[in-house]
């Protein structure tokens, strides 16, 4: 299905999962991929070099030598330059707060950003939105919830909204063990539903993938927290909901296949034929809401949200801190909200800058070891 004057299209985070997706879609449709940014997967990395043949490329140092072996004629560059290379669309998918150097400089370039870094909006959301309406950049979100509510709300009253609803599948520890704190690496990793990544995985048993949605949800929407939900969904065929202030709902159904909001990002306005219209729709569609005294960290965000400021930067820097630990086996899978929980009340006063963020997430990251032991 290409398409007869091809986007040129750069992806940040291109060997993980929504990177690797992300070029099935620009497969599908022809797109030239002028800009790969990537970590330490020198092999993956390889391998999309030789077939997209990119104009740039940005990759972990240790990586680099045999890069420049293997292609001497590369570019290589750091992430920001290959975020602000020109493209028509940015997808923004490194994990983490690591993410937001790339992010931030697509937007200041003035490009359209296909977020699918969820921290970087939790996180600076504002100041992107600052730097955004600057350059006049685009941001479209790429997560499924997220596009699933933009969908929703594409030529609708912005001010009859009542509250959007997010969905959450519950990972692997919906309804047993009854005792999480026995819960191992191994355990958490088998989601039920989603093949991501290991950070990824671990904050989706725990919920706080969810409440960094949720935060998401706000700084996106610019919407009040309280007007931000979750339900849980095991299907995970209902992304999101929209309730209206004349009650009616609007809900944004699909199948579990991310390469259908990815794909939305890409071809925004317009909706393009994919090999992915025939799956087909569950039988029994199931919502109830989410127990927060088993999933605290899920109450945790929303604590994050209220409190405002730099406390969602604090509390995003202490659960990358802390699941790394518990995948390592130096701390209990309890421990995980424990920490976060002390992390988040030390949160520093002061007004929400970039300075302020990466000071804040420094200080998060120290509080958290500490609190460790390490």
């Amino acid at each position: 299905m290409p398409e007869s004057s091809a986007k040129r299209i750069v992806v940040l985070g291109s060997t993980g999962s929504i990177g690797t997706q992300t070029l099935d879609v620009c497969r599908w449709r022809g797109y030239r991929v002028v800009g790969l940014a990537a970590g330490k997967n020198l092999e993956a990395l390889c391998e999309q070099i030789l077939e997209f043949r990119p104009e740039v490329v940005a990759a972990d140092p240790s990586i680099q030598p045999e890069l420049r072996q293997r292609f001497p004629d590369l570019k290589l560059a750091p992430i920001e330059e290959v975020a602000a290379h020109p493209s028509d669309v940015v997808v923004g998918a490194v994990p983490g707060l690591a993410g937001l150097s790339g992010v931030r400089s697509a937007v200041r370039a003035g490009r359209r950003l296909a977020l699918a870094n969820k921290e970087s909006m939790v996180a600076a959301g504002p100041l992107l939105w600052a730097e955004a309406e600057a350059s006049g950049a685009e941001i479209l979100p790429v997560d499924s919830e997220h596009s699933a509510l933009f969908q929703s709300l594409v030529g609708e009253p912005f001010g009859g909204v009542a509250e959007l609803i997010l969905t959450a599948s519950g990972g692997p520890f919906l309804h047993e063990p009854a005792d999480l704190c026995g819960v191992t690496p191994q355990m958490a990793l088998n989601h039920p539903r989603w093949r991501m990544g290991p950070k990824v995985t671990v904050d989706s048993s725990t919920l706080f993938n969810k409440g960094l949605e949720v935060l998401e949800a706000k700084e996106f929407f610019r919407l009040p927290l309280e007007k931000v939900k979750v339900v849980i969904h095991p299907q995970s065929y209902v992304h999101s909901l929209v309730r209206f202030q004349d009650g009616n709902l609007k809900a944004q159904l699909g199948p579990t296949d991310m390469r259908l909001p990815i794909q939305y990002a890409l071809t925004y306005p317009e909706r393009l034929p994919t090999p992915l219209c025939d799956l087909p729709i569950p039988e029994r569609l199931e919502f109830y809401p989410p127990d927060l005294m088993r999933f605290p960290a899920l109450a945790l965000a929303y604590e994050a949200g209220r409190m405002g400021g730099l406390a969602p930067a604090v509390l995003n820097a202490a659960d990358e801190v802390a699941v790394e630990a518990f995948l390592k086996g130096r701390i209990g899978y309890c421990d995980i909200a424990r920490i976060l929980e002390k992390v988040l009340y030390q949160t520093p006063e002061g007004t929400l800058t970039w300075e302020n963020i990466e000071q804040a997430d420094r200080e998060a990251r120290r509080l958290a070891l500490e609190l460790m032991g390490a």
